[in-house]
């Protein structure tokens, strides 16, 4: 009797553990995708919670979540696009902090020739890729230094837009275009693609990547282990390592 009675107490702990280990559904900019898969182990070895990520352009993130897809975190590459998630109802209070910072930079293909070395030297390409510059992060931050430098009507004709950043950065490493405005933290991990120079901070609006839980998923109490994961020194320190600065407080 008594060993039934042990047997049965820890399946009771078993079933307890499996019950609250979750599988938590992440919506995240690409740009963050090398970073998110590099802790992806350590979340689950810390948690036991498992993750799962969908990765694309915010903007399309965000879509998707207002929609009704049920995502249990965002990590989105502008203020705008959780500001469009929020107003929808959908962020968990107190949980939405801005977690990373990042860069813009100009890239042309590796074995380029010559490269523009400021914003006037844009002049000079023939093509060049950004972001969709009407709704993607990057290619709207890429838009606003554009026109505070005088160039966006010039560039315009020029521009080819692309599906999110890393699309944008594609289109150079495939010599498809003369240069691209890109993250760096995006240039930094590409072999066929190289920096010509830096978009100075100054003239672009801070880039700044908030984090929040969403309402709608299915695994709160995952989400918010995970938004508590990525302020954690070790994850700071992963996202530093793939050129991301971290601007935002902790919060609990």
């Amino acid at each position: 009797m008594r060993h039934l009675s042990l047997l049965c107490a820890v399946f009771v702990l078993l079933a307890g553990s499996s019950a609250w280990a979750e599988k938590v559904l992440v919506f995240a900019a690409v740009s963050t995708t090398d970073a998110l898969q590099a802790l992806a182990p350590a979340f689950t070895r810390a948690t036991g919670h498992t993750v799962e990520f969908a990765l694309g352009a915010s903007s399309v993130l965000a879509r998707q979540a207002v929609a009704g897809a049920p995502a249990d975190v965002f990590l989105s590459a502008d203020v705008a696009q959780m500001d469009v998630v929020e107003k929808a109802g959908l962020v968990a209070p107190s949980t939405r902090v801005d977690l990373l910072s990042n860069r813009l930079v100009v890239v042309v293909p590796v074995d380029a020739k010559t490269a523009p070395s400021s914003a006037e030297g844009l002049r000079g390409v023939k093509r060049l890729s950004l972001a969709d510059p009407e709704a993607v992060p990057a290619g709207v931050y890429a838009k606003a230094w554009l026109v505070k430098a005088g160039l966006w009507e010039t560039l315009t004709p020029k521009v080819v837009p692309a599906l999110d950043v890393r699309a944008a950065l594609a289109a150079v490493e495939t010599g498809r275009v003369d240069a691209g405005v890109v993250y760096s933290t995006d240039a930094a991990h590409s072999r066929r693609a190289r920096i010509a120079f830096q978009v100075p901070e100054q003239d672009v609006p801070r880039i700044v990547y908030p984090a929040a839980v969403l309402t709608k998923g299915g695994a709160l109490a995952g989400g918010r282990a995970f938004v508590r994961f990525l302020q954690t020194d070790a994850a700071r320190k992963v996202f530093a390592r793939h050129g991301f600065g971290v601007p935002g407080a902790r919060v609990p």
